[in-house]
């Protein structure tokens, strides 16, 4: 069993006083932590300045003690051992652990200093006859000098910044010390290095963390009573499990907020080689980067002797997984050397199967004898490419890669019984092949937004209909009623008491004017248009509403009736707005005066 080990980041909102009870908040917080980061960077900074030398990273680099012993992997104890212990500034208080932070941040930033210059000399010891590029001889001598873990990057930025310093001295560098200035100190509080003194951590729940932790009240704190706890709750997210063991955290501020960055480990049990019905096939491929696909064992049935039959049939939902990383395809070898490290991760049977034949033949039909077609598109099957594959016996057309992928997910699923595990590095191969079609078995769709969002609020703007009527020929529901209240109602002609009237509805909007223009006092033709015939039912005019507010869309509109003035006096039916009235009666005394 092993642990994998990450970190989340948290930020704490607000602490309060643990001896006052005094509530701090985030910006009074953020302040108090900067005073204590200050005071850890001043200390480490002091002790990085006066150790960069070429004799003390000697020292270290020894592994040695003043005393002779072994240094600790701790390392504010190396630091002390090696008698580097810087105190605070004269006046200023602080406690032992404090101090024991900023010396453990010290040694890590001399530890790497050690490892940089290290990687410097061994590229001046091997320096190229041409700077510009290394023989693979010359490239052969550099790593056999070179420190465990060194990646190519690495080299090639301290390979570019010797150049600098040759072009700029016309000389080699003699040591780190003389190509570097000392390293910068983050303004940062590694806890790592406290104990119970200086900090306490403790889960109240599955996503809750209480972090006691002692804060200076002042800048630059002068005795014990400067200093004093303060608690602060943490949410954690939901990456940490909650069976995830947490470790002593580093605090920093960051854009005015608290940031708590806290490890985490999780126990990883090693899985099994075999009894597996999931997996998932990645193939490298040569359109993408890597393309993989899902797929499940077909369940088997037992005969009567005790023997399952019908299981080497596999299930895919034939959805493909793709990455796309063009830009990255000059490190896929080494992206496929470090295929290794995922068996350490997350529970999982990493097994290499046999890549040969994986994009020759169909995923569908046949085992190993339909061979596929390749061609550059699927509107070009009579042409010869090879980012896309044609089965001429099943009619299957998809991605090379992804068919690819199927035959790996077939090959791994099914022939788990004969996995070979290596006894020194723990790789797990599959060296027979085979073979088995792969099934297309689709996953049910998800619910829309809408309806997952309905779900959650326990809301439905549109309810679904009973049982028996949920059917697609079902007549649609009634638009809502008016009220007899609705002024539109009235405005429209129809009579509130009336049930048939309420039920009726109307989409269009009432007409602006529902009677006709009074006729001019003079000569002259009437502007509302010709007088309609007695009894006879005026059509709707249908088209599009101009000159009005309405400018999008195609509207309703109702032809207005055009009556003589003593008609329109005399129909007790017409009902017309109180100002239309109004302004009728008053055109018709003018008229009559």
């Amino acid at each position: 069993m092993s642990a994998l080990t990450a970190t989340a980041t948290c930020t704490a909102h607000a602490a309060t006083v643990e001896a006052t009870g005094e509530v701090v908040a985030q910006p009074l917080l953020a302040q108090r932590v900067a005073w204590l980061s200050g005071l850890v960077r001043d200390v480490t900074a002091r002790i990085v300045a006066s150790r960069w030398s070429v004799a003390d990273l000697d020292a270290l680099a020894s592994g040695r003690g003043l005393d002779g012993r072994v240094l600790p992997s701790k390392g504010w104890t190396a630091v002390r051992r090696l008698g580097w212990g810087v105190g605070p500034r004269p006046g200023v208080y602080v406690c032992d652990r404090v101090l024991r932070c900023a010396q453990e941040q010290a040694a890590r930033l001399l530890r790497l200093a050690v490892h940089r210059r290290a990687v410097v000399a061994a590229i001046v010891a091997t320096w190229p006859q041409d700077a510009d590029t290394r023989t693979n001889t010359e490239w052969a001598a550099l790593r056999a000098v070179l420190p465990g873990g060194v990646s190519a990057a690495e080299v090639r930025n301290r390979t570019r910044q010797v150049r600098a310093y040759l072009d700029a001295h016309a000389v080699f560098p003699a040591d780190l010390t003389e190509l570097e200035e000392p390293p910068k100190v983050a303004a940062q509080v590694v806890l790592a290095a406290a104990d119970r003194q200086l900090l306490t951590l403790q889960r109240t729940g599955e996503r809750d963390v209480r972090l006691r932790v002692k804060l200076p009240l002042a800048e630059s704190p002068t005795c014990r009573g400067d200093w004093a706890w303060h608690v602060l709750p943490l949410a954690l997210p939901s990456t940490v499990a909650p069976e995830a063991a947490l470790c002593t955290p580093t605090v920093r501020v960051s854009k005015g907020r608290v940031r708590i960055d806290l490890p985490f480990q999780i126990s990883i049990t090693v899985a099994p080689a075999t009894g597996h019905t999931v997996g998932c096939g990645f193939d490298w491929g040569l359109n993408t980067l890597l393309t993989g696909t899902v797929g499940e064992l077909a369940d088997g049935r037992e005969t009567s002797e005790g023997r399952v039959i019908d299981n080497g049939r596999v299930i895919g939902d034939g959805r493909p997984l793709t990455s796309d990383a063009r830009g990255i395809c000059a490190k896929l070898p080494r992206l496929r050397a470090e295929r290794e490290y995922l068996a350490a991760k997350h529970a999982i049977a990493v097994v290499t199967v046999p890549a040969r034949g994986t994009s020759k033949y169909c995923p569908r039909c046949g085992t190993g004898t339909s061979v596929l077609r390749h061609c550059p598109a699927p509107d070009r099957l009579t042409e010869k490419g090879w980012a896309w594959a044609y089965c001429p016996a099943c009619g299957l057309s998809c991605d090379r890669d992804r068919a690819a992928a199927e035959r790996i997910v077939s090959r791994g699923l099914l022939g788990q019984n004969v996995t070979r595990t290596h006894r020194s590095t723990g790789a797990r191969t599959i060296a027979t092949v085979v073979e088995g079609n792969v099934a297309r078995a689709r996953r049910p769709r998800k619910p829309t937004r809408a309806a997952r969002r309905a779900r959650r609020t326990r809301t439905d703007l549109h309810p679904r209909p009973a049982a028996r009527d949920r059917s697609k020929n079902c007549p649609t529901p009634k638009r809502p009623t008016h009220t007899p209240n609705n002024p539109i109602n009235n405005l429209a002609g129809r009579s509130a008491s009336n049930p048939a009237d309420q039920a009726m509805t109307s989409s269009r909007v009432p007409d602006r004017r529902t009677v006709p223009a009074p006729p001019p006092p003079g000569s002259g033709q009437r502007p509302a248009g010709h007088a309609p015939e007695p009894g006879r039912h005026q059509p709707y005019r249908t088209g599009h509403v101009r000159n009005s507010h309405h400018r999008t869309g195609f509207h309703h509109a109702k032809a207005t009736p055009v009556l003589t003035l003593t008609e329109h006096r005399d129909s007790p039916q017409q009902t017309t707005p109180v100002r239309v009235a109004r302004f009728l009666q008053t055109t018709t005394e003018n008229s009559r005066r």
